[in-house]
């Protein structure tokens, strides 16, 4: 068990052996847990990036996802069949 110290502005540094066991690098984002007996959990957390679409790429998405004027047909036919 390693011991660490609370810096002043309540940051902790986590022994590279620490790190290397668990395959971290220093800029890894962490989530905590604060236990009710005490304990403090510390989880690696994945990050993805996240894609804001304008709205030109937007109307791209429903033109790929438009039906054909074929499937179209057959999806209403197919429709018409299930309520009767």
């Amino acid at each position: 068990m390693d011991v660490v110290k609370l810096g002043k502005k309540g940051q902790v540094s986590l022994p590279a052996a620490v790190l290397r066991k668990l395959g971290l690098e220093g800029s890894a984002t962490l989530l905590i847990e604060a236990t009710d007996d005490g304990a403090l959990i510390l989880r690696p957390a994945a990050v993805y990036p996240v894609e804001l679409y304008s709205d030109a790429r937007v109307k791209q998405f429903e033109e790929a996802d438009r039906l054909s004027a074929s499937d179209a047909k057959r999806v209403q036919k197919a429709l018409r069949r299930r309520r009767r």
